[in-house]
């Protein structure tokens, strides 16, 4: 149930649904004053939520500072968190990614580099219908692709959120006690939710966040004033995650 709940919260914590609802309400309403409070409630949140400047300066703040890949250690695993592929995209003989294929990236050039031994793939599917093939399968084949040894790459392919990802890779990680010194990799945005999970579950993972949203803080004309479609599917991305944060620590699952 929560499963499917989280799912459809994702489009309720929508920016571009609480405009489009301010207009449609703004047009239909028959209330003078109130349509007109509506419409321009509906213009200024347009104009707030595509400033690529505040978008920008809102995820610098969220997002953990990067971790040098010289400055890593040698871990016995790097734990690379799922949710970047699409699964049920033809054709299926290449892995089709969204966004975020640094996770899988960075943990191969940090295995082909010493510092990672192993690499942990977790992530079944986060879809509500049924798919081909696992996320977890499909990180897999580009590490192989890479080079790294099927020997040295584990799956976990159960999961269908962070917690999942947590409880289930640790129940792994029970069949594998020499692997103790554990590097967790997943998105920058995501790293304070899924380490507050990993934690919760037990186990005790260095950061490793990746995939960054954002630039380096800019004045320019066009990032002040220029409304940015993108920026209003930042927004999105990042209330979605803040709604998953505070909720996963009301529940007690990070």
């Amino acid at each position: 149930m929560f499963f499917v709940l989280s799912k459809l919260l994702q489009y309720a914590v929508s920016p571009l649904l609480w405009i489009l609802g301010l207009l449609v309400f703004g047009l239909i309403s028959k209330k003078a004053p109130l349509n007109r409070n509506c419409l321009r409630a509906a213009v200024l949140l347009l104009l707030f939520f595509t400033n690529p400047f505040l978008s920008n300066e809102v995820w610098l703040a969220w997002e953990p500072a990067p971790v040098l890949m010289r400055e890593v250690k040698t871990y016995d695993a790097g734990i690379v968190l799922t949710g970047v592929t699409e699964e049920n995209k033809a054709p299926y003989d290449r892995v089709h990614y969204g966004e975020g294929p640094e996770r899988i990236l960075d943990a191969i050039q940090l295995y082909k580099t010493g510092r990672l031994k192993k690499i942990i793939i977790s992530g079944g599917s986060g879809s509500l219908s049924a798919v081909t093939r696992t996320e977890a399968s499909n990180l897999r084949q580009t590490a192989l692709y890479a080079g790294v040894p099927a020997q040295d790459i584990l799956l976990e392919e159960r999961s269908r959120n962070t917690r999942e990802n947590a409880l289930y890779t640790q129940e792994l990680l029970k069949g594998q006690p020499q692997l103790q010194k554990l590097l967790l990799i997943t998105s920058a945005f995501h790293m304070r939710r899924a380490q507050g999970c990993f934690d919760q579950a037990g186990l005790q993972t260095d950061p490793f966040p990746t995939d960054f949203r954002t630039h380096n803080r800019s004045f320019a004309v066009d990032d002040l004033l220029i409304p940015d479609p993108e920026a209003l599917q930042k927004w999105s991305n990042l209330i979605h995650e803040w709604v998953g944060y505070v909720t996963y620590k009301v529940l007690s699952y990070s």
